[in-house]
């Protein structure tokens, strides 16, 4: 199945197995491009977050996302398989070994930031460039309200386990005064099933410290000086603003977007604000050499 619009390119659907893993991958643009953007979601989300923006880099370059294990229609296994930052590191990094990509543009959001930072502070001949939007190198940063709840053995089980439609719509639209589209807010809870409620609880019981990691990946990346654009949702309620501007702290930042009225989730409540800014950046970046 494929999916294009009058402004961006074709968009194909076809599934990957990494290591015994299966997800679901969308992809535009030259299909064995050595160089590609690689969009990674956060939690709870999944490759079809980034449908939009993978049709309009598929216009000049090779451009990917894949749902993570525990998360979309991936695969959620119970166990042999480790929700941790760098488990997902490691994960990313083989995905894109199997995809046959060399220079990596890498478009992350929420927990999709440490996961695709850690791959490139292992890896730093890959990585070219980054697009953070409400997520990156959080020193200093506290758990927000739910990642608290979620991280408290049998409370936040009782809280995952009593977790219905109507109070997963009110979660989302909290710093979105507009709400969300049903559409997204739908599809975003038909995922929001066992296997993926259960990834999230162990991925927050396995993280003690988020700032802990960031300053490891802030060790790790701010020698490298790579090229970075920052979005962020001014009324985001879990990673506040402040964070946005600190990214500089750590990349060479191209430039700091900061959407009033948006949330959590800008690429969804300001998609022509946000497709604003990250396709010229890329086409900036990826630039002949």
């Amino acid at each position: 199945m494929a999916t294009g619009s009058a402004t961006g390119a074709l968009v194909r659907e076809r599934g990957i197995v990494v290591n015994g893993l299966r997800s679901p991958v969308l992809e535009a643009g030259p299909p064995a491009g050595e160089e590609a953007v690689f969009f990674v979601h956060g939690d709870p989300g999944s490759s079809e977050d980034w449908r939009g923006l993978v049709g309009l880099a598929g216009v000049f370059t090779r451009a990917i996302a894949l749902d993570m294990p525990g998360f979309g229609k991936a695969d959620k296994p119970r166990s042999g398989y480790s929700y941790t930052v760098a488990g997902y590191g490691e994960h990313l990094g083989t995905a894109l070994e199997q995809l046959g990509i060399k220079r990596v543009h890498l478009v992350l959001h929420d927990f999709g930031g440490p996961w695709g930072l850690a791959w490139g502070a292992g890896s730093p001949d890959q990585l070219a460039s980054v697009v953070l939007i409400d997520t990156g190198v959080l020193r200093g940063y506290r758990w927000h309200y739910l990642a608290k709840i979620w991280r408290t053995p049998i409370g936040g089980d009782l809280f995952m386990a009593g977790a219905s439609r109507p109070a997963f719509g009110l979660l989302l639209r909290h710093g979105n005064h507009g709400g969300l589209p049903k559409a997204f807010v739908d599809r975003m809870w038909k995922d929001f099933d066992r296997g993926t409620r259960r990834a999230v609880l162990r991925l927050y019981r396995a993280t003690s410290d988020l700032a802990d990691v960031s300053e490891q990946l802030h060790v790790a990346l701010a020698p490298l000086q790579v090229p970075g654009l920052v979005i962020w949702g001014a009324n985001d309620p879990y990673i506040a603003p402040v964070f946005a501007g600190r990214q500089a702290e750590t990349f060479a930042v191209d430039d700091v977007v900061v959407l009033p009225g948006s949330g959590h989730w800008p690429f969804v409540d300001n998609p022509e604000a946000v497709a604003g800014a990250v396709i010229p950046f890329l086409q900036q970046v990826m630039a002949p050499r």
